[in-house]
């Protein structure tokens, strides 16, 4: 499914996860494309991160006093993470040339106890590319729900953002000491996308905008109800991560975790454009 408007254009798979295959502008890749023929998640251009965003260790919490133990969604993982949300087919609402709006409804199940339906919209214009993601309760009981954007941006100079904080990670990438934001270096002057180190770490009270610097131009991420921001640099990668949530990782065993009542919904947004 293709999308275009302008110097702008973009391939949806809403049967993928409601996954993005490439987002371009003016023929050059914003998002790293993904390979043809490939059936591994991770290697999608960009996902929703719903019920929850990144993981949740060992798959276990509590809620309103029960007991949670959700199964491993990936191989190589050894916490869930995610959600269940990339790994499911979205249905086609409606589209025409430029937006697409994708349908997700889960009953409830070992993957997730609670039912919900999500609702995600891909709209792309002569100024780039705004995405939304809304999320109902239709269940009879509170949810925990955190949610985000996955984008895997090709690759770039620098990037630069300013947040208040950062997560630093133990050894299975969970949150283990919450640090100042200058931590792993000083984003706020833009930081090298090129480093020998991995960079695997959620920024909180991030201001929502985050500007990729490129030598075709700088991009422009933009967050609207995204309080963090995980960015994922892989030493060797022609890509990064700067992923726009609602909050950290194993949130909700961190008390960072929002409840949806009943009947309730939330959305968030996130915007690429320059």
């Amino acid at each position: 499914m293709k999308l275009a408007a302008g110097d702008w254009a973009l391939e949806a798979a809403p049967e993928r996860g409601g996954a993005i295959l490439s987002l371009t502008r003016a023929g050059r890749d914003v998002l790293r494309p993904t390979p043809a023929a490939v059936t591994e998640p991770f290697d999608l251009a960009c996902f929703p991160l719903v019920p929850y965003a990144n993981r949740i260790a060992a798959g276990s919490f509590l809620w309103e006093s029960q007991a949670v133990k959700l199964p491993r969604n990936h191989p190589e993982q050894a916490h869930p993470l995610h959600g269940t949300g990339w790994l499911m087919p979205w249905s086609v609402v409606c589209t025409d040339e430029t937006s697409v709006t994708m349908r997700l409804e889960h009953a409830g199940d070992e993957t997730w106890p609670w039912a919900f339906a999500a609702e995600q919209r891909l709209v792309v214009s002569a100024e780039g590319l705004l995405a939304t993601l809304e999320v109902q309760n239709t269940g009879e009981r509170a949810m925990p729900v955190s949610l985000g954007f996955h984008p895997y941006f090709a690759a770039a100079d620098r990037l630069r953002f300013v947040a208040d904080r950062v997560w630093l990670a133990d050894g299975d990438m969970l949150p283990a000491e919450h640090a100042a934001a200058d931590a792993l270096g000083d984003w706020s002057v833009g930081g090298a996308l090129v480093r020998p180190d991995l960079v695997d770490h959620c920024y909180t009270g991030w201001r929502g905008v985050a500007t990729i610097e490129r030598d075709d131009g700088d991009v422009v991420l933009t967050g609207e109800g995204t309080s963090a921001l995980h960015v994922y640099v892989p030493p060797g990668e022609a890509f990064f991560c700067a992923e726009p949530v609602t909050a950290m990782p194993d949130a909700v065993n961190r008390g960072e975790a929002a409840s949806l009542a009943p009947g309730a919904r939330t959305t968030i947004a996130m915007r690429i454009s320059g």
